[in-house]
């Protein structure tokens, strides 16, 4: 399948990064052509190209905005840049070699919803990457593109950049929503939603996007639903980056179409797996989503929302982790349990409790003091986790270890077995 660069086109276009190059290759004219509409015309052009949330849920972007009340005065718009997911890197180089269109793109949608501010919300780590996409939005600001009486229409939208304190919990909405207002970074209760009176940011209608999700936008105003939809599949239109790590050769991002199989991706993109090595799992949305055995079928799965639902897993972010047979799965199993132990923000019971205890027996396995019933233990507890909590972590950090349970028995077994873990090899940590 060939490369299409609608997001990543920092590749091809030299000091994209920079205003001029970006408006000489067609920068901001989305912004123009999008002023020159009623904001309800635009939301139904990207509602018509079936634009998925690239965050991890592949919400439908348009009707996300259309949620928004249009008689309400004051209304906002967040940028999710938080990007904790583990094997994930796509909005960081979107944002450091194409910061302008991530901008322009969340000025449409400012436009689209009538919002009074934008603010882009950074995770902590991304100090660096905040001071650059400062300096972007300054030059939009000098040329017209963002602040007071935008482009001479009367409609006015500051953008303002935010960071976090390098929380994971963060990249869940309604917590960004509460550490933007400098409040704990926790899950709220919901309803009210976002994009209702009382539940966005400071209580006014809210949307949130992803910067992959914007950076979309202004390609899609430029060319328009239909030609957008006409790349990929009917439920997943569009291109997609894929991030790839772990056992290959060639670690990265990718962007292509939605449609390509895993196989593709991973051995003639990818370069396959080193050394001559069999593949034999995979985490396809990073450590939140079912970890999957790299069986034939597997592979030939189309990297598409439907497909990988099928499947029995997620794409999600489309964070795509390899891990080559030398992987001990329990050891796979025991570090993403004690990722998402440290990142629970502790407001719910069953997760707060449930990762504590998984990380308890696990580490039990792994030190080779464990009975056959504890595999049994670990599936009640993570069952128990499941659909319980204020947000979908508790989900998140139940769905690798039932699944690596249920695909790799055998390296569970071994330890148990043995009586002592082995040296763990690993793809990630």
């Amino acid at each position: 399948m060939d490369q299409k660069y609608i997001l990543l086109r920092g590749r091809e276009v030299k000091n994209i990064h920079k205003l001029k190059t970006y408006e000489e290759n067609g920068g901001y004219a989305a912004l123009k052509k999008a002023l020159s509409m009623k904001p309800a015309e635009v939301i139904e052009e990207v509602k018509a190209s079936n634009l998925r949330g690239r965050g991890g849920a592949g919400f439908p972007t348009g009707l996300k905005w259309s949620f928004i009340p249009q008689n309400e005065p004051v209304k906002y718009v967040a940028v999710n840049c938080d990007e904790s997911e583990t094997g994930t890197f796509k909005d960081r180089e979107i944002m450091e070699t194409n910061p302008h269109q991530l901008i322009e793109g969340a000025l449409i949608c400012a436009y689209a919803i009538q919002a009074k501010a934008v603010y882009i919300y950074l995770r902590g780590e991304f100090w660096d990457l905040a001071h650059e996409v400062d300096k972007a939005i300054a030059d939009a600001v000098k040329a017209g593109y963002a602040g007071d009486n935008i482009l001479g229409s009367g409609y006015s939208c500051p953008v303002y950049t935010h960071l976090g304190a390098g929380a994971y919990i963060c990249g869940e909405e309604s917590a960004l929503l509460n550490s933007l207002e400098g409040k704990l970074g926790q899950p709220r209760v919901r309803p009210p939603f976002p994009a209702n009176k009382g539940g966005g940011l400071y209580g006014e209608p809210t949307v949130i996007n992803n910067v992959e999700t914007l950076a979309n936008v202004p390609w899609i105003i430029n060319n328009g639903a239909a030609a957008y939809k006409s790349m990929g599949t009917e439920q997943s239109p569009g291109t997609k980056v894929f991030c790839v790590s772990g056992h290959v050769v060639r670690p990265g991002n990718y962007e292509f179409t939605f449609g390509l199989t895993m196989r593709e991706l991973l051995f003639e993109h990818a370069g396959g797996i080193p050394d001559g090595k069999k593949i034999k799992g995979i985490l396809p949305s990073g450590g939140s989503g079912p970890i999957m055995k790299a069986t034939d079928e597997m592979l030939d799965v189309k990297l598409t929302y439907e497909d990988m639902a099928k499947a029995g897993t997620i794409l999600g972010s489309a964070s795509i982790v390899v891990m080559d047979e030398t992987v001990d799965m329990t050891w796979v199993a025991s570090r993403v349990t004690k990722f998402f132990k440290h990142e629970s923000c502790g407001k719910c019971t069953p997760c707060r409790e449930g990762t504590y205890w998984l990380d308890k027996v696990i580490d039990r396995i792994m030190a080779g003091g464990a009975q056959m019933s504890d595999i049994d233990l670990i599936n009640n507890i993570a069952k128990n986790m499941q659909g319980v909590t204020l947000c979908a972590l508790g989900d998140f950090a139940a769905n690798p270890i039932i699944h690596t349970i249920k695909n790799f028995p055998e390296d569970f077994r071994q330890h148990i077995a043995s009586g002592s873990s082995k040296p763990a090899r690993g793809a990630a940590s």
